[in-house]
């Protein structure tokens, strides 16, 4: 391990030496530079260093302008959109509406995994070489929140290199786009090493004024957590976003080392396959455990929530019952939904029920730096005869087999900057649909009276009703266990005691937010 460091600082050390030098780690890769490639928070918010959208996230989760300088809505239908003049992209080329319209349209594309909010923004359409309207079919109570998570890409950079439409992330396309970038932001993309490093340097054109100090950014991939705190305590890294749950009270003490600590807009589950008639990772043949809501609820009462937050979250998560990040903000009463109890022989008493007294074996899929909560699932589901293998996976390799559905019990995370429900609703909730509906729905179920709340909730305007819709999903979600809601994580953020950064709850570092002393 003391090797492993050592070759780390080294690699470190021949980065040009420079106090504005962000370096920045954690477990994860920065797996696509394609902002429509790939929808994961640490890769949205690495590319988001480059690319920008017509709006943002301000420092408390506000929406503010970015590539758009103000937008009226015209009409419940029509929205539009007046575009910043003098923005130029990283090649020096003018930012036009026909990038806008293009980026959109792409963001639209059935490869692309933002495709759900794409479609749900409408039609765009050229006013002038400045001004944009967007048009839906139907009112969308959600469109600024929607439209800060579309990236604005060159439409003449995305011709030249032929990436007119998204990087297919699920079949392990690679493509120009996916290696490369070119957007208007704070910092262009220098070089992509996958699953190694990205550098970053400060676009000095940039139409924007930083708020801090940093011209160059190192992203580096360091999979141990010995060697990534190391490198931090060592001072050869500045900012870790994920700092072992078990070191947190040391690295408090240490006055090097700042822990910064929001509870987060992000809530972990349980995903089943209920679509196949026979499970594709099981010793099940000729049926589907899964389609029983008796197995799906048995595995639910088999999980002790308290003992996993205890023993493995190191109490820095919350239980939840409700399938959203964040409930409260989403308007969900507290007491909507309570869990399921914990109860060994219920659980069993429910397998038995349903032709399954012996249990079964199956295997869960996890990305690796979750492997410890996996385990401790595993275990748990042993209480009751549920035999897991614990399939332990690189994020790109996890999120390949999921956005194939080439999965049959999975372990996933869902949040980010938008706490309004039907970001949670119309893509992992939903069954999928023309319009990039259930596009993480890896389960795959179909239930056509929960979809049409969902439907609901993306076009109601009154505001009484689209909460009871909501609030009908959520107990409907509780009652057929459609997925195992298991906490809420409060992730800490690790620095070095010089460095200051606006710690999001959506997990996104802004780098021309830092300021290293």
């Amino acid at each position: 391990m003391k090797r492993a460091a050592l070759l780390l600082a080294v690699a470190l050390a021949a980065t040009p030496a420079a106090a504005k030098t962000l370096r920045w780690s954690s477990n994860a890769d920065h797996s696509s530079a394609d902002p429509h490639g790939q929808n994961q928070i640490i890769n949205n918010a690495i590319n988001g260093q480059v690319y920008e959208g017509l709006v943002r996230k301000g420092k408390k989760m506000e929406i503010v302008p970015r590539l758009a300088e103000r937008w009226e809505q015209v009409s419940p239908t029509v929205w539009r959109f007046h575009l910043r003049k003098g923005v130029k992209w990283h090649d020096g080329s003018a930012f036009t509406a026909d990038d806008v319209v293009f980026s959109i349209k792409r963001s639209q594309g059935d490869t692309s995994t933002f495709r759900v909010y794409g479609r749900a923004v409408g039609e765009p359409r050229k006013v002038d070489a400045y001004t944009v309207e967007l048009v839906t079919p139907a009112p969308n109570p959600a469109m600024l929140d929607t439209l800060q998570l579309l990236a604005i890409m060159s439409k003449g950079w995305c011709e030249k290199h032929k990436v007119e439409r998204a990087q297919d992330y699920g079949k392990k396309e690679e493509t120009w786009a996916s290696r490369n970038a070119m957007g208007t932001g704070p910092f262009k993309l220098v070089n992509r090493e996958s699953d190694a490093k990205s550098t970053f340097r400060r676009n000095t054109e940039w139409w924007g004024k930083p708020d801090g100090n940093v011209e160059e950014i190192v992203y580096t991939t360091i999979k141990s957590d010995a060697t990534r705190m190391a490198a931090l305590a060592a001072g050869d890294l500045d900012v870790v976003l994920d700092p072992p749950l078990q070191d947190i009270e040391k690295l408090a003490r240490d006055p090097r080392i700042k822990v910064l600590r929001e509870p987060e807009n992000l809530m972990f589950f349980l995903g089943m396959d209920q679509a196949r008639d026979e499970l594709l990772y099981s010793d099940v043949k000729g049926r589907n455990p899964f389609k029983d809501r008796r197995v799906r609820l048995a595995l639910y009462q088999a999980i002790d929530t308290d003992a996993i937050n205890r023993v493995v979250m190191r109490g820095l998560a919350v239980p939840t019952a409700t399938m959203l990040p964040t409930p409260e903000a989403a308007g969900v009463p507290k007491d909507l939904v309570k869990r399921h109890p914990y109860d060994v022989a219920v659980a069993k008493k429910l397998l038995a029920e349903a032709g399954y007294p012996d249990g079964f074996a199956v295997e869960l899929d996890c990305q690796n730096v979750r492997e410890a909560v996996c385990t401790a699932l595993a275990g748990m589901f042993a209480r009751v005869n549920v035999r897991v293998k614990v399939n332990s996976l690189v994020n790109a390799r996890y999120f390949a087999k999921g956005l194939a559905r080439d999965t049959s019990f999975y372990f996933l995370g869902w949040g980010g900057s938008n706490t309004d429900a039907v970001f949670t609703l119309q893509p992992l909730l939903r069954g999928r649909g023309a319009a990039g509906d259930g596009d993480y729905n890896w389960g795959d179920y179909k239930d056509p009276a929960f979809d049409a709340l969902v439907d609901q909730v993306k076009v109601e305007i009154d505001p009484a009703k689209r909460q009871a819709a909501i609030n009908q999903a959520m107990r409907t979600q509780h009652e057929q266990v459609y997925h195992i809601p298991l906490h809420r994580r409060m992730q800490p953020w690790a620095t070095r005691a010089n460095v200051e950064v606006a710690h999001r709850p959506d997990s996104w570092l802004e780098a021309a937010w830092v300021k290293i002393k």
